[in-house]
């Protein structure tokens, strides 16, 4: 699982951050993208990466301020032209479905790939055989959403030593051991998957939180998660412009992380009131907190792997 942030920024663009987007790369665990939010020209930023917008199987809008969706319309409708087919399901607050068909509608937009939206509730709103997706409603200015995306657990690894001492034989009866399945030898020995793989393996935990004041729900998004990620708009010394605009400070972050016992805390959606010089200071602060604290910039690579988040 990878992350790969496409804007960093908060309200408005600037020179070092375009508004919000986020990939989370999926490609090895089910071969496409999910991104969360759409600012204004975040397909401008995918043309600088390795990211296919075809590879995008969904999109997850926190809430409706422009900062986070006026890059959806263009980014939609090149999927098309770059011979997008598969079905894109879009998630959001209640009237995200509206604004995409009426500007589809006004500009004379056509899609050439079926769309379905999902008006987002408190709750479970994706699960599969591989991920479950929560959300939970947040405390911005407008309706604004959460979701944790937990990846279920893993099969264990094959230990194939203890497969071949029970003289099971190459081929296709192994892989049905490691993907759990107990198998038949040609003498009729039952081999029971459990008795030679690993215990299954814990899957990742990532919280995606949209604009919100220091709130208990972005606690429980959060609790255990391997990775959140959480807007850090202003610091601790606009702490009240923070809570009269519903949003957070560095600080408010860091502490939601410190009381979730999550494992590593990225900083988005970073006020261009902070020049490039004060980021040092923000995450400095953040870190005095809770240590595993990372502040992501435009284009920003982060790998989870091994139990361990990395930047490139």
């Amino acid at each position: 699982m990878q992350l790969q942030f496409l804007g960093t920024g908060a309200g408005m663009p600037s020179k070092e951050r375009n508004t919000s987007a986020l990939a989370l790369k999926l490609l090895e665990e089910r071969g496409t993208i999910w991104l969360f939010d759409c600012g204004e020209a975040t397909q401008h930023r995918i043309l600088h990466t390795t990211i296919r917008p075809r590879k995008i199987e969904k999109v997850f809008i926190t809430h409706l301020h422009g900062d986070h969706i006026f890059g959806l319309p263009g980014l939609l409708s090149s999927r098309s032209f770059l011979g997008g087919e598969e079905t894109l399901t879009l998630y959001g607050p209640k009237g995200l479905k509206e604004w995409v068909e009426s500007t589809f509608l006004l500009s004379n937009t056509h899609i050439t790939y079926p769309m379905e939206f999902i008006e987002v509730q408190d709750g479970i709103v994706f699960e599969d055989e591989q991920m479950i997706v929560t959300a939970k409603g947040l405390e911005h200015v407008i309706p604004c959403f959460g979701y944790r995306i937990e990846q279920k657990p893993l099969p264990g690894e094959l230990l194939i030593d203890k497969a071949r001492a029970l003289n099971v034989p190459k081929g296709p009866l192994l892989g049905k051991l490691k993907n759990g399945l107990d198998v038949t030898l040609d003498d009729g020995k039952v081999v029971f998957s459990k008795d030679v793989t690993s215990p299954p393996r814990k899957g990742f935990t990532v919280t995606i939180l949209g604009d919100t004041k220091y709130c208990e729900n972005a606690l429980v998004l959060s609790q255990d998660a391997d990775i959140v990620v959480h807007e850090a708009t202003f610091d601790h010394a606009t702490t009240h412009l923070a809570a009269n605009y519903g949003h957070s400070t560095n600080i408010e972050a860091a502490t939601i992380a410190k009381e979730a016992g999550a494992k590593s805390l990225i900083l988005n959606h970073i006020s261009a009131r902070f020049l490039p010089t004060d980021i040092q200071r923000l995450l400095e602060d953040a870190k005095n907190v809770f240590n595993n604290t990372f502040i992501a910039k435009d284009y920003s690579h982060y790998f989870w792997k091994d139990e361990r988040l990395t930047e490139e």
